[in-house]
């Protein structure tokens, strides 16, 4: 299994890249922000690799991230989700934002991503509701528990003490901090914390 690629870009396309390590070109698939990442051929760089093996091909897809990676593999263990899937809801939505939309059962959300529809987003709430909160949710593949620093540990604490799930407050306090910002008060995080919660 290949698990990670370093070499030379040698072509950057709209769904992957070609990557040369050691005069071998391999065909890595890759979602629009990873290759976006990527700066122009010809250009060194590192993929972190997931393979697959179909009976009539060896695919591979890229990630610039451990997180994004591990949810690749985790969405595509949902029935009617591929590969194909899988990256265009980890292009629309990244690890953190993805926890975010599970826990509070925003189905919106996920069907912005191309190829998913009501159904497929209902069946993505219903079979990632309970692993969502221990996935990693940025870079680094760090699991998802907030740093329980400052008002978003506050209210991470306070949500929890009110009989919130871990993981689910985690998430709302996650999303609230993203759409007020990092400066926000302990009572506006925890307002709309729960507003989150209660959808």
């Amino acid at each position: 299994m290949i698990a990670r690629l370093a070499g030379v870009v040698v072509l950057r396309a709209a769904d992957h890249c070609v990557i040369d390590v050691g005069g071998v070109g391999y065909l890595v698939h890759a979602a629009a922000p990873t290759l976006a990442a990527l700066a122009p051929p010809p250009a060194i760089t590192t993929l972190l690799i997931e393979t697959h093996l179909r009976e009539d091909a060896l695919m591979l897809y890229g990630f610039a991230e451990a997180a994004e990676r591990d949810w690749f593999r985790l969405l595509t263990t949902v029935p009617g989700v591929g590969a194909k899937v899988a990256l265009a809801i980890l292009a629309t939505l990244p690890p953190s934002a993805l926890i975010a939309a599970i826990a509070a059962g925003d189905r919106a959300a996920l069907t912005r991503a191309p190829g998913v529809g009501a159904k497929l987003a209902a069946r993505l709430l219903a079979e990632l509701r309970e692993r969502a909160g221990a996935m990693p949710a940025e870079a680094g593949g760090a699991v998802s528990p907030m740093a329980a620093a400052g008002a978003a540990g506050d209210a991470l604490s306070a949500l929890i003490n009110l009989g919130y799930r871990r993981p689910d407050a985690q998430a709302a306090v996650a999303r609230a901090e993203q759409e007020l910002g990092a400066a926000a008060g302990l009572d506006a995080l925890i307002r709309a914390s729960l507003r989150l919660l209660a959808r």
